[in-house]
Parts: C-alpha cells; structure tokens; sequence
C-alpha cells in the first residue's frame, strides 16, 4: 500500500483564488486532510468563467481532494469556530492582507498563541513588509510590476501577459516547499510551528532569474525578443509550411548540427555566425535567411531532421493539442475523475512524481459547505442542533 506523506495533517485553507488552493490541493494529493473555510458567498473563483452545469471549472483546477465549509469571520462565533478547528490543525494557509488578518484575529502572532505546533503560511501581493505591504495583488498586476510583461511580446510592441498565471502557480509550489519544509523541521525536533511567508512579487522577481543579474552586473536590461532568447541565436519560433516550430542553438557545438540539419552548409563555412556572440551581432543577417529556409517543409519534417542531428526542437502546440498527446498522457498529467452528478470531469495530473509515497487524486472539488456539518461535528464534536444554530444565524 503507497503511504501518504502527509497523512495525519490537517490542513485549513482560508486561501482565495489560485496560488493558495494550488498549494493546498498538493497537499491533498499527498494525503494531507484539506478543509477548505470559505466565506458563505464562496471563494470568488467559483463564480468566475467559464462554467460547466453553474461550476467554475477554474475553481475545479485547483480544489480536488478537499472537504468545504462555510464560516462567518467576521462574526463573534465564527471566530470563535475558527480558533477551535485552528487547535487541531497542523497548517493553515492564508491570503488575508496583514490588516484583514489581525482584524479577524488570523494574524501570526495571535494564532501561534493558539497553537504553537501550527505551520502558519501566508500568501500576500507585495510581502508583509515595506510601503506596499497592505496592496492588494494578483498574478496580472504582479506581471506588471515585476517587469515579466515587458520582457514578454514582439520587439517594440506593447506590454504583453504571460499567457498562463505563472506568478500564482509558480508561488503555490514555493508554498508547498515552505510548508513541508516546515513540517520536516518539526517533525525532527527542530522546532516547533513557524511562520512561511510568501508573495506573489518575491516569486515574481525569482523568477527574473538571469534578467536581475544581467542588469545588476553587467547593465544588460532585457527586453522583448519574440518567441526568442535575446542573448542567443538564433534560438526561436520559425514559421514552416503548415505551423510553428521551435528550433535552436545553444552553444558553438550544435551549430555544425543545426547547419547539416536545415541543410545549409553555407551558413556554417560563413565567419560571422561561427560563434555565438558572432550569431548575435550578425542577428539581422541570419534571421532572416532561417526564417526563408524552415518556410521551406512542414513541422513534421523539420522536426525529424532536427531530432536526427540531437538538435533541440519541438513544435509549438495548442492546449487541445497538449492535453492530448501521448507524453503528457503518459506522465499521467491528465487525469479523469467524476464531479458530485456523477459527470466525468479532467484535471490536471500531479506534477511531482515519488518513488515511494506518491500522490494520489483525491475526491471531486467540493461544493460550497459540502462538509460543514461533517467536519463540525466530527472535528469539534458539535451537535447537529449546535450547527443547525449557527447556520440560523448565518454564521455558516
């Protein structure tokens, strides 16, 4: 039998839209217990296009294996309700800003008071300190302020989003590190609870990697290059007979390859693109002749000569065609569950593989409150006449 990582932990997550659920749902699949605490309105992302049946299938992408309550915050009892399930937990995963946690008595100190054992990650938009500790963020506004979305785009043209949220994904993984870090040091006697701090513009400057360090060092500011690297060519998207393919050279020593596969010896006798920095220099001379070569065959052609030298390629998919195809498939990144109707539904699969105590899909996403009187009851030991109060006064 496969055993669960993190079995025996329960988490709560009061988290809102993606980076914090994300997280959440991966400890789920390595076997965490997930309540998710939501507002009786719901996590917004429930409400949030497109929807299938009146359920986001957003919301869907990042909410499996969990168990949903409602809960009132800002009301005396549910507070109240709230301190008693943080007692017994061992994470609890936030996206309150600094002011609205305090307010609600979720802030650090007041909680780690409640149970110093708890692991207390708190996922903001611009960090919990500094002047813009107290803005609000998301992914969008982050790849503005990071610069991401003038490194992304055509040469000379406008601001341009990443196309998929990289900053909320990338900021759940780094949470989920922080949190099993933080269990590992417990567990070892290191310490007891701590607090994992994360935000979506640390994650996006991160992310800079190599752009921070060019500038910093060297004052090489990047900029927009296309479908390309603008530090190495040619190295891009090329426009074939029937599509796109991605094709390149990363180092002196597959240039000769790259050459003897688009068969055009001519390039690699001429002096100027005999290095790499020559390639660079000589850009607007060599660009052009590639892009009137590979306009020459298909995607599938090119694609084979290109693997038969060893030189790095790949066509340039759509989504219908990645969900799709055979690898992604056989990496089990697309996964097949059924929803509450019964309904079958796809996810994505779990991207991090383990040799002895993998992940496993848990339960559909939840719908909202699914669990409240389940987990009331058997995490607090309340009555069914104690809940069905509460939910009279609307405090869940």
């Amino acid at each position: 039998m496969n055993p669960a990582a993190f079995s025996d932990i329960l988490v709560l997550d009061l988290s809102r839209v993606l980076a914090g659920p994300y997280c959440a749902q991966l400890l789920a699949d390595f076997g965490a217990e997930v309540i998710k605490v939501e507002e009786r309105a719901g996590d917004e992302l429930r409400t949030w296009f497109p929807q299938i049946d009146g359920e986001s299938t957003n919301f869907q992408s990042v909410n499996r294996g969990k168990q949903s309550i409602t809960l009132d915050l800002k009301a005396d009892e549910g507070r109240t309700v709230m301190r008693r399930l943080i007692a017994k937990a061992d994470v609890l995963i936030h996206s309150f800003l600094p002011p609205v946690a305090e307010r609600l008595g979720l802030d650090y100190d007041t909680v780690h008071q409640l149970n110093p054992d708890l692991v207390y990650c708190a996922i903001s938009g611009y960090g919990t300190v500094g002047p813009l500790k107290d803005k609000p963020g998301y992914d969008l506004m982050l790849q503005a302020f990071t610069g991401v979305m003038m490194l992304t785009g055509e040469p000379g043209g406008p601001p341009v989003r990443a196309g998929l949220s990289a900053i909320d994904i990338s900021t759940s993984m780094l949470a989920f590190g922080g949190i099993a870090t933080a269990l590992f040091a417990r567990a070892t006697g290191k310490c007891r609870g701590q607090q994992v701090r994360l935000s979506l513009l640390e994650t996006g400057v991160a992310l800079l990697g190599y752009h921070v360090t060019n500038y910093m060092n060297a004052g090489f500011a990047g900029s927009k290059s296309g479908s390309g690297v603008g530090h190495i060519v040619p190295y891009q998207a090329w426009l074939c007979e029937d599509g796109y393919l991605l094709a390149g050279v990363t180092n002196d020593g597959l240039w000769r390859r790259f050459c003897d596969a688009i068969e055009y010896p001519q390039l690699f006798a001429d002096a100027r693109f005999a290095t790499t920095t020559g390639r660079r220099e000589h850009r607007e001379v060599l660009i052009p002749l590639l892009e009137e070569r590979f306009a020459t065959r298909t995607v599938g052609q090119w694609l084979a000569r290109m693997d038969a030298q060893g030189v790095p390629a790949s066509p340039i998919h759509t989504i219908d065609q990645v969900v799709t195809h055979e690898q992604v498939l056989a990496t089990d990144m697309i996964v097949e569950i059924q929803d509450h109707r019964g309904k079958k539904i796809n996810l994505t699969g779990i991207p991090l593989k383990m040799s002895e105590t993998q992940g496993v899909i848990g339960c559909r996403p939840p719908k909202l409150g699914e669990h409240t009187d389940e987990v009331l009851q058997g995490k607090l030991g309340m009555s069914a006449q104690e809940v069905r109060a509460l939910r009279e006064r609307k405090i869940v």
